[in-house]
């Protein structure tokens, strides 16, 4: 038994990481093609997007490898075999489940200590990868934007010589209002020897320049904008266009939660969420002692009352002051009130943006603290899914066990997709947008273990059918005593009695054999 999940493991592992890296790598093609990078840089990519796909490969190869080999041993009634010598079901699973463990443990090693470094010089190498220039390939007869700033067209390339003809160049590199045109009859396009430069020798042509830099767009009056025309027999373009690939500095990124472990995780989260309390404390008092005009408050007073010697016990009627002001006064004084409150609401607003950037970080890392258990856990859960599956289905092979397998992905999928996106908008508490597709399936889990484990007929088209018929008899039962009760009209009632009686047929000859 463990010789055979273990090999249909590793092979359906194999086939998951593969279709998986291929959707990763479809993902970011735009970041490989036409980049000119070398074959070890691509090796490296390639390493590292495996080791990012495995916490959703490992899920997915479990549940396809746990429902193969059970689906295969009922198919060829080796494990009705074995319940009939008295072996139960738990029993047999239970070599499979102690050597499952030890994959969830590894599954959370892996995902603490591997994942991290992974993902840091995986992102690394992404960025360094969109930072690079891509190779200078210039087409014929249409435009080439693939130099920043300059948009260049060749209507024929003569690459045994090097040249192109019948160039057009657009440079609006300092903006499109102040681009340069240039026509030539041919061209050359050289690299410096640091490949960090690109030099453009044009010959034979014209170019046209707006000389007012600082002209904006111009108006029905202002319809005359200088320019500048300049006929050459040779030009040179000296480019900025760096084809050297630069690696990202991977220490930026180590502050990021998805490099960090639980310990750095748990430390990384109690840290900030101090700051986040000091901060709404601070930003607490602050509003507290400028509620009334901006003033601090000193022994219970404010420094309008300590200037006017009012006593520290005086109580004052808003009213009563509002009315004794004059007209002028009183639109002052509503104004100012109107300014201090729009100032207040300004405050608070920008104390809840700072606080927000607090919360975000902590959820980020508590997404990723939850997400290094739930991988284990998801293990678990879909062995308990596939094994008593396989043993109900009793169909091996890679026809049923593979559409069961794809399925159940597809929900564990959008489940866990939909918690993670919840935790992340703070719509749900961090534990349960990521423990919400483990909660959805484990019931699943336990209800499919105790059906296979009691020998119930979960796919049995007869027992369904029985039940079915048990419903509609009892909804005939009470749609009669309804009928008695609230006196429904003759013809409703024999439309109704013909309706049941011919599903009634329709059920019982559906559960005789078939000849």
């Amino acid at each position: 038994m463990l010789k055979t999940f273990l090999g249909l493991l590793v092979m359906t592992f194999m086939v998951c990481i593969f279709i998986l890296l291929m959707q990763f790598v479809w993902m970011h093609v735009k970041d490989l093609v036409g980049k000119g990078v070398e074959v070890h840089i691509l090796a490296e990519f390639f390493i590292y997007a495996v080791a990012s796909v495995v916490p959703l490969a490992l899920p997915l190869a479990i549940l396809l490898a746990s429902l193969m080999t059970f689906g295969n041993l009922g198919e060829k009634s080796e494990l009705t075999a074995m319940k009939a010598a008295g072996v139960s079901l738990f029993r047999i699973m239970r070599p499979l489940t102690i050597s499952l463990f030890f994959i969830c443990g590894g599954a959370f090693l892996f995902s603490n200590y591997v994942l991290p470094i992974s993902q840091v010089k995986l992102w690394a190498l992404i960025f360094s990868l969109r930072q690079k220039s891509p190779e200078l390939e210039i087409p014929q007869g249409e435009f080439y934007d693939g130099i920043d700033g300059y948009n260049i067209y060749v209507r024929h390339k003569d690459p045994s010589r090097g040249m192109l003809y019948d160039m057009m160049i657009y440079d609006y590199s300092e903006g499109f209002q102040n681009a340069t045109v240039m026509v030539a009859d041919s061209g050359q396009i050289y690299f410096t020897d640091d490949k960090k430069f690109l030099l453009l020798r044009l010959y034979n042509g014209e170019s046209f320049e707006n000389l007012d830099r600082n002209q904006k767009r111009a108006t029905n009056s202002e319809k005359n904008i200088p320019y500048r025309r300049e006929s050459f027999t040779m030009k040179q373009l000296l480019i900025d266009f760096d084809m050297e690939f630069n690696r990202y500095d991977e220490s930026v990124l180590k502050d990021q939660h998805v490099s960090k472990d639980v310990v750095e995780l748990v430390e990384s989260i109690d840290s900030v969420q101090v700051l986040a309390h000091e901060r709404s404390a601070e930003q607490s008092a602050t509003l507290v002692d400028s509620r009334y005009f901006g003033r601090e408050r000193q022994s219970g007073r404010t420094l309008e009352d300590e200037a006017i010697g009012a006593p520290a016990d005086k109580v004052y009627d808003v009213d009563t002051l509002l009315a004794s002001l004059s007209a002028d006064e009183r639109y002052r004084a509503a104004s100012a009130a109107l300014e201090k409150a729009k100032s207040q609401r300004d405050q608070i607003d920008y104390n809840a943006l700072m606080l927000d950037d607090y919360q975000r970080y902590i959820r980020r890392h508590e997404i990723e603290l939850h997400r290094k258990f739930t991988l284990a856990f998801a293990c678990l859960v879909f062995f308990f899914i596939g094994a008593p599956l396989g043993a109900i289905t009793r169909k091996g092979g890679l026809g049923m066990p593979v559409v069961i397998s794809v399925v159940m992905f597809i929900v564990y999928y959008i489940i866990d997709n939909t918690g993670y996106k919840m935790a992340r908008e703070a719509l749900w508490p961090c534990w349960a947008g990521m423990w919400l597709s483990s909660m959805v399936l484990l019931p699943i889990g336990i209800f499919l273990t105790y059906k296979a484990a009691t020998d119930s007929s979960l796919f049995n088209p007869d027992a369904w059918l029985k039940v079915i018929s048990k419903i509609k008899r009892f909804i005939y039962r009470l749609w009669i005593q309804l009928n008695k009760r609230f006196a429904i009209s003759a013809k409703v009632n024999s439309l109704l009695l013909w309706m049941m009686k011919i599903a009634r047929t329709k059920a019982t000859s559906l559960s005789q054999p078939k000849k």
